[in-house]
């Protein structure tokens, strides 16, 4: 373990982010990129950056925003994305994703950051932090743009697990409850059950049971509950959660993503088409730049890991420096809003004599 900096001189007031340095498409210098960009945005974060020092002593040395707010937690090894998880949880106690969960577990730091491989992540994060009281199948919970006013939608399960009864499904409508009421300052988010049609005798018989358990605790764990959503509401002003398997989330989200990049390609083929298209562009040039920030998906990067005893964010594989940035100002977030205590507390309402409190 070698220190950067001095860490008296550091605010002791700064939130304390563990990220894994090395996982991701970009490798270290985008991570560290990533915390620089965020360091300069936000004086209250520090970091510990988990593994190879020969690799990241010289990376931050040269960010001058780091000094003094960051710490080398040498590992000598890296989960790669293609490692099968069950592999990963038994040989991976020298990674750095192992290192940067550990600092989560220890209290060093408040939330661990990683661009790695989802499936390895989710198992070590298992593993390591273990599971709330209550909580059959933890989620990954992601912000999707949207026409609603806050300009987002929670949506859960994204792909922790395929699988999902009805009674994970009530609990993933709980942990988007919590989510949406601190992460979005919604005081009471509308639920919605994405089915293949709003009906209510539409869908699979889970889906149909997790309707009647939402519906008979809607009111007491302080949520509206819409019913059944279809695809089309994802990302419309219906509702502000959107609970489903993680399966069909993932491949949603995925869908979302693909769309958007389609669209940005034809928008720029369609203003390259000839002379008086690039003018038009030009002159729209503002308007398109506004379109490009709300639909990026790199300003929305991270999905939180719900249903743990401690506040994990996946950032996207690919991820640049903008990306990393942030997922880490996601993590921060989080933390200063002691959100997983909150969590706990919403997921420990519906075990016997809970009470809500999230």
């Amino acid at each position: 373990m070698t220190a950067q900096t001095d860490h008296s001189e550091a605010k002791a007031t700064r939130t304390r982010i563990s990220v894994d340095a090395m996982g991701g498409d970009e490798g270290p210098a985008a991570v560290v990129a990533g915390c620089s960009l965020s360091a300069t945005l936000n004086d209250d974060i520090s970091f510990i950056l988990h593994g190879d020092e020969a690799q990241l002593a010289p990376l931050v040395a040269r960010r001058k925003e780091l000094t003094g707010r960051c710490e080398v937690r040498h590992a000598t090894d890296v989960v790669e994305m293609d490692d099968k998880p069950s592999q990963v949880v038994r040989t991976g106690k020298d990674t750095s994703m192992w290192s940067a969960i550990e600092s989560v577990r220890s209290g060093e730091a408040s939330v661990a950051v990683s661009c790695g491989n989802t499936g390895a992540l989710m198992a070590m994060s298992m593993i390591r932090l273990r599971k709330l009281p209550g909580v059959n199948r933890p989620a990954i919970a992601v912000l999707y743009p949207s026409a609603n006013p806050q300009g987002f939608n929670v949506m859960l399960d994204v792909g922790a697990d395929i699988r999902a009864d009805a009674d994970d499904l009530l609990r993933f409508a709980l942990m988007g409850t919590s989510y949406a009421r601190n992460g979005l300052d919604l005081p009471r988010p509308r639920v919605g059950l994405l089915n293949v049609g709003t009906e209510e005798h539409k869908g699979r018989s889970e889906l149909r049971e997790a309707y009647d358990l939402i519906r008979d605790c809607h009111e007491d764990a302080g949520f509206e509950f819409v019913g059944f959503v279809e695809g089309g509401d994802i990302s419309g002003d219906s509702v502000d959660v959107i609970v489903t398997d993680g399966f069909t989330g993932n491949v949603a989200i995925k869908t979302g993503e693909g769309t958007a990049s389609l669209i940005g390609d034809r928008l720029r083929e369609a203003f390259e088409y000839s002379p008086l298209s690039r003018l038009a562009s030009l002159l729209a040039y503002t308007s398109l730049m506004r379109l490009r920030r709300k639909i990026d998906p790199r300003r929305v990067n991270g999905g939180v890991f719900l249903g743990l005893n401690g506040t994990v964010v996946k950032s996207h594989g690919s991820a640049d420096a903008t990306g990393v940035s942030a997922a880490i100002k996601l993590a921060a977030q989080l933390a200063e809003s002691k959100f997983n205590d909150k969590l706990a507390a919403r997921v420990a309402a519906t075990l016997p004599d809970g009470e809500a409190t999230g």
